[in-house]
């Protein structure tokens, strides 16, 4: 090797050396930065749109489109670097079909690890940290109820999508009882509609809608309610 094709060499090795070095910091500040954001500042026709596609690619078993689903839904409502919405998606649909393999509260139970992977970095995100283990189990509690519906009273499912928000935001519950109540609706709908010959693309249109006025809802409440100190 001639010392001209060495001298190239070296300057391939430290180009390719310096692109790694480079992509390993931005992927440490991505997954591990500790930036903030108010979850109360999102749109909430965006995050309808994307919770009724979730929605579909749940009951339809399609992993991916969900999993690619969660990720924009993590960036746009709760404000996460791109690289670390992938992590956190992954722990959100692990434990959601971890949940629906469930037939039992013990097999349930499965789902709380990842629930709070889920929890713990969106309250680490947050400029307002809050409860993970609580939010955790409210989240997982209404998915129980939601299944076993026929045990429990109509009221139980929105006040526990209540109590999940709640947590997240610092507040009573009672705010939120109409986001839960139009959540509880929309899910009414398609637990109705899917054994009755299936869901039809009018059901969808129309699930959309109730979820589009829950979130608007939810954001009216919690940005009715900013503590004193928080931004703007």
């Amino acid at each position: 090797m001639t010392p001209a094709s060495r001298k190239r060499r070296r300057l391939v090795l430290a180009c390719v050396a310096g692109f790694f070095v480079v992509l390993a910091g931005w992927a440490a500040l991505d997954l591990f930065g500790h930036s903030t954001r108010s979850l109360r500042d999102f749109n909430p026709s965006e995050v309808a749109r994307l919770d009724t596609a979730m929605w579909r690619s749940y009951y339809a078993k399609q992993r991916i489109p969900l999993f690619f689903q969660l990720t924009e839904l993590l960036r746009k409502e709760y404000h996460l670097p791109w690289l670390r919405s992938q992590w956190v998606a992954y722990q959100a649909a692990k434990a959601a079909f971890v949940f629906k393999e469930g037939r039992n509260r013990n097999d349930y139970e499965k789902a709380l690890p990842y629930l709070r992977g889920f929890y713990s970095a969106i309250s680490a995100s947050s400029d307002e940290p809050f409860d993970i283990n609580r939010a955790a189990e409210f989240e997982l509690e209404w998915w129980i109820v939601h299944r076993e519906r026929e045990k429990h009273s109509p009221e139980d499912l929105p006040k526990l999508l209540a109590q999940t928000s709640a947590v997240m935001y610092h507040m009573p519950y009672e705010p939120l009882l109409e986001h839960g109540k139009l959540r509880a609706e929309a899910m009414q709908i398609r637990d109705n509609q899917a054994p009755a010959g299936g869901v039809t693309e009018q059901d969808w249109t129309q699930i959309g809608s109730l979820l589009n006025k829950s979130w608007r809802s939810l954001w009216q409440a919690v940005n009715a309610n900013k503590p004193v100190g928080s931004r703007p």
